[in-house]
């Protein structure tokens, strides 16, 4: 590749320039290096919101070099650059360009969804390993594009659900499966907020709950707008659509693909039940009633008729109550201590009315008859250290790819049911919804 199209951190800091690889002239995909034994030689896609916290791990980190860093938007890329903890890291505008280095082993792809399809498979085809943010990507001849390259170049590719570095999932699943609570018919999730009404969820800049709104002229001056909207629908630039993108149906899948995935891979994780049978979902902008096109209530239910099990998420903006993973069986109830995403922890309780386990009403609370005790069980490594061992030895990564299109096929089930306004089905032989 041409070395002009890229640039150091020394020379970044020092100048504050950014590379601009041209719009039109892709250029020939390049396998990736030989992986060495550590670090891992990584490439940032997309330091924005997520991109930024994701960098400032593997910047940080002994078991990774940042070696490059692509962003269409100046500050963001700014960002990435003084978080990879290298003077020498490399910047690009044309993720093809970044693709394109043989220094790379694997990628980090923190873009909007919508970009999702088209760099894991141009990262696949180039050699690299990939870690993607959830959710997978916006459709499901998407996600089976992305699943028969994976597996067809033997890709070592993660999902990003972090909520797969507890150890929890997997001592809860054992009982469960062990039968020590009854049968398991109904699994209850949710996802709450309640910000104030001039600080909606989503509608941030840059940043998880950073409502400081950067001057648009010159956001339109750092940033390359036509590149940021790809294969989407052309228009002129839109502040809200880049800033808040999670708010439209163009870039993401609403509260399915940002909350209810999270939700819905911890249970997976736990059960192991895979793509669920049915899905019913109700969505209303009920609270945030701005420009959004994805609604604030988003209620979903799931079956697995094979099992006799419901699963049921509930994604609500105006109330601040937690509704952690809880799996209700005939002897007992299992809760765990947080949202899908960080539960560490869980108790089980005798079965009884779920007041008993809040109110005190007088009288002391019932203790859970057992406790798990994360220091006791088993120590696992946080999943980017899981992606990245994995990069090293070949091996499948706790959310590998045929996690990913499990995750991708469920949630985008709950967003065909909202748009069909009907119950939809899985169809396992054909794997569509219908």
């Amino acid at each position: 590749m041409d070395n002009s199209s890229s640039v150091t951190r020394r020379q970044f800091i020092k100048t504050t320039g950014t590379c601009a690889a041209a719009l039109t002239a892709a250029p020939a995909v390049l396998r990736g290096a030989k992986p060495t034994s550590d670090p891992v030689r990584i490439g940032h896609i997309g330091t924005g919101t997520r991109g930024g916290k994701l960098i400032q791990y593997t910047g940080a980190t002994d078991t990774a070099k940042v070696v490059a860093v692509c962003d269409v938007y100046k500050p963001h890329e700014r960002r990435g650059v003084e978080a990879s903890g290298n003077d020498d890291v490399k910047t690009y505008r044309d993720y093809r360009d970044l693709l394109s280095d043989p220094e790379i082993e694997a990628v980090v792809i923190a873009t909007p969804d919508h970009w999702h399809e088209q760099m894991t498979i141009d990262a696949s085809n180039a050699g690299k390993a990939v870690y993607c943010e959830k959710g997978w990507t916006i459709s499901l001849d998407a996600a089976k594009r992305m699943r028969s390259t994976v597996k067809k170049n033997n890709t070592v590719m993660q999902l990003g659900h972090q909520g797969r570095q507890h150890p929890a999932s997997a001592a809860a699943g054992k009982m469960i499966r062990d039968g020590e609570l009854g049968p398991v018919t109904l699994v209850k999730t949710g996802r709450y907020g309640n910000n104030p009404v001039d600080k909606p969820v989503w509608r941030w800049y840059g940043g998880y709950s950073v409502y400081d709104r950067p001057d648009p002229k010159q956001v339109i001056k750092d940033l390359d707008w036509e590149r940021w909207l790809g294969r989407t629908p052309k228009m002129d630039f839109n502040e809200r659509h880049f800033w808040h993108w999670r708010c439209y149906w163009p870039y993401g899948t609403g509260q399915a693909g940002d909350l209810l995935s999270h939700e819905f891979d911890y249970v997976q994780s736990v059960l192991k039940y895979g793509i669920p049978d049915t899905c019913m979902t109700a969505g209303l902008n009920a609270f945030l009633k701005d420009d959004r096109q994805v609604p604030d209530t988003w209620i979903s239910t799931y079956q697995y008729e094979k099992q006799g099990c419901t699963l049921m998420f509930e994604g609500v903006q105006n109330s601040k109550r937690d509704q952690t993973p809880e799996f209700c069986g005939k002897d007992g109830r299992l809760v765990f201590d947080k949202i899908g995403q960080s539960a560490s922890r869980f108790v089980v309780h005798e079965d009884g009315p779920a007041w008993k386990l809040v109110w005190d009403l007088g009288s002391r609370k019932p203790e859970p008859v057992y406790r798990y005790d994360p220091s006791k069980g088993e120590r696992w490594t946080n999943h980017m250290e899981n992606f990245l061992e994995c990069v090293r030895t070949g091996e499948k990564p706790r959310c590998d790819v045929d996690q990913a299109f499990i995750e991708v096929a469920s949630l985008l089930m709950s967003v065909e049911s909202y748009h069909r306004k009907r119950q939809v089905r899985w169809d396992p032989v054909t794997e569509e919804i219908v």
